[in-house]
């Protein structure tokens, strides 16, 4: 068997290095083990190469041979699809509805606010602060009940929670008491192997909970 370090790149993956929905996916491949070239996107200044394979020209897009895919939660579903092991969505309806529900809802109330609390309007940025302290802080009483988000097993809910959690600090976002679970929830995610792995540079010297 070849070594991790001779194993050719099945696919390639254009990330931005401190996008969130980036990183998503940058975790799934990780906890995966796929082996993918990753390059890198000036969000200011995308490449060519870029446009011509994703017309709506946004990052995360996924190279897989002939397939291009150019939605993060699309791509994160696709991956487990196609490398099934490990799983990252229950085998059950019932609990894959129930995941996936939870994603969107993520999605709704979390991804959404990113945009402003990157951008340049204060207003706007203290808004989405204080929404998304109360909405994370909201969540403490189900991951103190579990290990992970409504399961037992580490699934593609924790892929997309870990990012935002790792930019709280980074969002000047410090959590209250009562969010205590939280914390130990996220920790529990920066510590996994796959997390670690799947880090930018960039994001590496973000300040993190």
């Amino acid at each position: 068997m070849a070594s991790v370090a001779n194993r050719r790149p099945v696919m390639t993956l254009y990330s931005v290095p401190s996008c969130a929905f980036s990183h998503r996916t940058r975790i799934v491949l990780a906890e995966k083990d796929i082996v993918v070239e990753i390059i890198n996107v000036d969000p200011v200044n995308k490449s060519e190469d870029l446009l011509a394979i994703n017309p709506y020209d946004v990052v995360p897009t996924l190279v897989d041979r002939e397939l291009v895919l150019y939605d993060s939660r699309i791509i994160m579903e696709y991956l487990d699809e196609r490398f099934p092991h490990p799983p990252l969505l229950p085998v059950d309806p019932v609990s894959r509805a129930r995941c996936r529900l939870a994603l969107y809802r993520i999605e709704h109330d979390w991804y959404s606010l990113l945009e402003d609390l990157e951008g340049n309007n204060a207003e706007k940025a203290d808004q989405a602060r204080k929404y998304l302290r109360e909405s994370i802080t909201s969540v403490a009483p189900i991951v103190d009940r579990m290990p992970y988000f409504l399961h037992d097993e580490f699934t593609i809910v924790d892929c997309s929670i870990a990012p935002v959690l790792w930019r709280l600090k980074h969002y000047d976002i410090e959590l209250p008491a009562q969010a205590a679970p939280v914390l130990k929830y996220a920790q529990r995610l920066f510590d996994r192997p796959s997390f670690q792995a799947s880090l930018s540079e960039v994001e590496r010297q973000m300040p993190h909970v």
